[in-house]
């Protein structure tokens, strides 16, 4: 399958090792673009050819510079983004690559408007897709009266999640006072971001669900339901353990969220249960590949597959049945480790219950036998972060990207 036309990877951790494995067990020529010290994917088996780039989160013009200059070289090339910063850069300077590269992102306008959770939450009511009472954070004596409404604890969660975790390695904050919800707000008010006060919806990490989909003039062609298990950090953060289950009732409000907001291609659509009433709420979209996208390529619903069919070999694509193998279990298993280590007592799982994954049917993350490299990668990178914190040394990059979820 030499003739196939290459797929290019940006940012080849967790995400990006999933798309790499599954296409280039395809024979599709898989080309990694990397640039951050936490990544491992680029090392794979599977990868023909490796292109250092600049950060595009730090150097978007010198980044999309470079992809220029090499665009003779990968002409036709699929550029497949796995974190939300390349997506931006990709989208907005997508009438400039088009020509050269197969660009699997919408425009710009679409994109950002996903990007911004606000726009997203306010297209959901208007839709009636079920999602937790939010306000914008615009001053904090309206913020205080709602919080106070909705009652604490409360979360302050960003309107652009890529860029507030990049400064405060956090999904979002819990706020449990007035007191904390002025600190907070003071806080990220100096660094410029935009964000929302959102009450908690009840129920623990197991009530999350995804609803992963790939949508064509429409319409899903592909669709996939999944359950989390236990997510780092505790309450309120990425999967680290998920299983795969089918979920009917995801179906109608992520495809009508799906369709509301106009996208087409791949999205990983989060909600949780409320257990007060049992709806599943909105938690975000991302129009992106997920971050256990391993998970449902082993259970037979092969995404990145689907794209390069769509995209690059121009096939008709016919809407799918919900059918894929269930009570498979996704595991970061370095990840669950660590938090097994800091946190078991605190998220309240028994030794059993811990286990319970790592004796069913599963995939890893990043551990792979057949692929090997990648998983030693991680397992330095982790051992280094753990000397420096206990020598009380400055990590550099690597230490302002600890544990980085893309």
């Amino acid at each position: 399958m030499d003739h196939l036309k290459k797929a290019i990877i940006i940012y080849t951790h967790i995400v990006g090792i999933a798309i790499i494995r599954a296409l280039g067990r395809r024979g599709v020529p898989v080309v990694a673009f990397y640039y951050s010290a936490n990544e491992v994917g680029y090392l794979s088996r599977y990868v023909r050819e490796r292109v250092r780039v600049p950060d595009p989160r730090k150097a978007e013009n010198d980044f999309i510079e470079k992809l220029l200059d090499v665009s003779k070289r990968f002409e036709g090339s699929l550029l497949i983004p796995t974190d939300d910063y390349t997506l931006a850069t990709l989208s907005k300077h997508k009438p400039l690559l088009e020509g050269r590269y197969t660009i699997p992102v919408g425009e710009w306008e679409s994109v950002k408007n996903i990007l911004e959770k606000r726009k997203v939450y306010k297209a959901a009511e208007e839709l009636g897709v079920p999602c937790p009472r939010t306000m914008e954070l615009k001053s904090i004596e309206e913020v205080s009266s709602f919080a106070q409404m909705l009652g604490y604890p409360c979360l302050i969660k960003p309107t652009e999640g890529h860029k507030f975790y990049d400064i405060f390695k956090a999904k979002m904050f819990k706020i449990n006072s007035q007191t904390e919800l002025l600190d907070k707000y003071n806080m990220v008010k100096e660094v410029g971001l935009e964000v929302m006060v959102q009450e908690i919806i009840p129920g623990g990490d197991g009530q999350g669900v995804n609803y992963n989909s790939y949508f064509v003039d429409g319409n899903p062609v592909a669709e996939f339901t999944a359950q989390k298990v236990r997510i780092d950090p505790p309450f309120f953060g990425s999967p680290r353990v998920i299983v795969s289950r089918r979920i009917p009732e995801l179906i109608e409000p992520g495809r009508k969220l799906v369709r509301g907001l106009g996208y087409e291609g791949f999205s990983c659509t989060e909600f949780k249960r409320d257990v007060r009433d049992g709806s599943y709420k909105l938690m975000e979209i991302n129009c992106r590949n997920n971050l256990t996208g391993s998970l449902a390529v082993y259970c037979g619903v092969d995404f990145p597959w689907i794209m390069y069919n769509h995209l690059v070999l121009g096939n008709v694509l016919r809407p799918g049945s919900l059918k894929f193998k269930e009570n498979v279990y996704w595991i970061d298993i370095t990840k669950d480790i660590v938090m097994f280590v800091t946190s078991r007592k605190e998220e309240g799982y028994t030794i059993k219950e811990y286990l319970l994954p790592y004796f069913k049917e599963k995939v890893f993350g990043i551990l792979s036998f057949r692929d090997p490299v990648p998983f030693l990668k991680r397992c330095y990178y982790i051992l280094r972060l753990i000397i420096q914190k206990f020598l009380g040394t400055s990590g550099g990059e690597q230490g302002e990207e600890r544990f980085r979820i893309s």
